[in-house]
C-alpha cells in the first residue's frame, strides 16, 4: 500500500470532515472506517437530530457550526432529506460518499485499528484488521477521529476515562424507531404517558433508570425516533462491558416499547421497526493534550487565542449513576471556543485528535460532543494537518494564525 500524507482513523462527522479538509489542501489522504459507511454515530447509532448550534449575536442568528458541516447540511436539504434538524441517514451516507470520492480520498471500510507503530514520538504506521488479514498503513501525519481516542491510546499517549474521581462515563443509549404510528395522536397523549412512566419508575417497575421518555419526530411519515434507553456503569472501552451494554439496552428497548404501546395513544398498529446497529456512546476516553478544556472554560465563555471551533450546546450530563440529567443552557450570544491545543495529544509529534475525544474534562465534553461541533473540530484538524504537510513541521508548530485564516477563508466559524 502506498504511503500517504495524512491517514484518518474513523469516518464519522469528525473524521470525514478532517479527511475532506486535508485533501482539499492538497494532501494525499486515506480514510479508514470500521463499519460499512461514513457518518459515524449518525448512521451506526441512529443519533438524530442535530442538536443546537446557533445563537443570536447583534440581533442576528449566527450558526456556530459552519464550513464543511454547513456544506453537508445544505446537501441534505437539497436532497429533500431533512425535517427541521432531523435527517435521513441513507441520504447522509450517499452524500458523504460522494464528497469523499470527489476529493480523491482513498477509502477503506470494514477495517479495525489494532496496533500503532512508533519511532520515538513519531507515528510511522498503523495496523488494521481486514477481510484479508493485517493491513499496514504508513503516513506522515495521523488524525484520530475514532471517538474513543483509540489511535492515541494505542500509541501510548496519555488518556483519561470519564469523570473524576470515579472514571464513570455518561450512559450509553441504543436508539430505536417505531413505525406505523399515528404521530399526532401520540403527542397529544404524551403528558399522560409521562405521568404513567413517572409512576412506574418510582415504583421500581422499570429496569431503565432514565427519568423520562425522549422521543423525536422524523422525516418519515408515521415513524417515531426514541433516544431513551440508558445503560449505566459500563466501560465503553471494555469489550466485555460494551457487549453487556448492548444486551441490556436491547432488553430496555423491548421494555419501553411495550410500555408506550400500553400507555400512549396512536400506537395500536405500531411495530418495533429497528434498533441502531451499535449502541451510542456519549463519553469514553479523552486525550491529555497540550490544553485541557474545562467545564469552567465553557461556563466562562472563554474565547481562546488559538480557537478553531465554537459551541453553545448546553452542558448536558446524563447521570452516569442512574436517573437524572443536568443541564446548563447558554444565553443568547453566549458561546465558548475550542483551542487548537486541545487537539494535540502529549506523546506524539505527528498526531491530531478530532471529535468527542479531544483533551477536556467531563463537563466540557458534555457540551462539545454533538455532531455539528465535532464536524468543525474535524475540519480544523484536517486543515492543520494539511498545513503541517505543506510546511513539513510537527503539528505543534503549525502556524495558528495561518490555520485560523484558512478556516475562515473556507467559511468556517471559529468564534474569534
Amino acid at each position: 500500500m502506498k504511503k500517504y500524507d495524512v491517514a484518518v482513523i474513523g469516518g464519522g462527522f469528525a473524521g470525514t470532515a478532517a479527511a475532506l479538509a486535508a485533501a482539499r489542501s492538497g494532501a494525499s489522504v486515506i480514510l479508514i472506517e470500521k463499519s460499512n459507511c461514513l457518518g459515524g454515530a449518525a448512521v451506526n447509532c441512529l443519533v438524530n437530530p442535530f442538536m443546537g448550534y446557533s445563537t443570536e449575536i447583534d440581533g442576528k442568528m449566527q450558526d456556530l457550526s459552519e464550513g464543511i458541516f454547513k456544506e453537508i447540511h445544505q446537501k441534505l436539504e437539497s436532497h429533500n432529506a431533512m425535517r427541521g434538524e432531523s435527517f435521513l441517514e441513507e441520504e447522509l451516507k450517499h452524500i458523504l460518499n460522494e464528497m469523499v470520492l470527489e476529493a480523491k480520498i482513498d477509502l477503506i471500510f470494514h477495517a479495525y485499528l489494532f496496533r500503532v507503530n512508533k519511532d520515538g514520538e513519531k507515528i510511522k504506521s498503523v495496523a488494521l484488521a481486514s477481510r484479508s488479514g493485517e493491513i499496514e498503513v504508513e503516513a506522515d501525519y495521523f488524525i484520530d477521529a475514532s471517538g474513543d481516542a483509540q489511535l492515541a491510546y494505542l500509541a501510548g499517549c496519555p488518556t483519561v476515562l470519564g469523570r473524576e474521581p470515579d472514571h464513570l462515563c455518561q450512559p450509553m443509549t441504543l436508539c430505536f424507531r417505531v413505525g406505523n404510528v399515528d404521530v399526532e395522536k401520540f403527542f397529544k397523549s404524551r403528558s399522560e404517558l409521562n405521568k404513567a412512566h413517572a409512576k412506574s419508575l418510582a415504583a421500581g417497575e422499570l429496569m431503565n433508570p432514565r427519568e423520562n421518555i425522549l422521543v423525536f419526530k422524523t422525516p418519515i411519515k408515521n415513524v417515531l425516533h426514541f433516544n431513551t434507553t440508558r445503560v449505566i456503569k459500563k466501560d465503553p472501552t471494555s469489550p466485555e462491558a460494551f457487549t453487556q451494554a448492548e444486551i441490556i439496552a436491547r432488553e430496555q428497548v423491548y421494555e419501553i416499547y411495550d410500555f408506550i404501546k400500553k400507555h400512549a395513544d396512536g400506537m395500536e398498529d405500531s411495530f418495533l421497526m429497528m434498533t441502531a446497529s451499535e449502541i451510542g456512546v456519549r463519553e469514553s476516553r479523552m486525550i491529555v493534550g497540550d490544553y485541557v478544556l474545562t467545564e469552567q472554560d465553557c461556563l466562562n465563555c472563554v474565547k481562546f487565542d488559538d480557537a478553531i471551533a465554537a459551541s453553545n450546546y448546553d452542558i448536558d450530563i446524563h447521570n452516569p449513576e442512574g436517573t437524572g440529567t443536568s443541564h446548563h443552557y447558554f444565553g443568547a450570544g453566549e458561546y465558548y471556543t475550542i483551542p487548537y491545543r486541545s487537539l494535540i495529544p502529549k506523546g506524539a509529534v505527528n498526531l491530531l485528535v478530532a471529535g468527542r475525544c479531544i483533551s477536556s474534562d467531563h463537563g466540557a465534553q458534555a457540551s462539545y460532543r454533538i455532531m455539528p461541533v465535532v464536524c468543525c473540530i474535524g475540519e480544523a484538524a484536517g486543515t492543520a494537518a494539511g498545513l503541517a504537510v505543506k510546511n513539513n513541521v510537527p503539528v505543534r508548530d503549525v502556524n495558528v494564525a495561518q490555520l485560523q485564516n484558512t478556516l475562515k477563508n473556507n467559511n468556517a466559524y471559529i468564534g474569534v
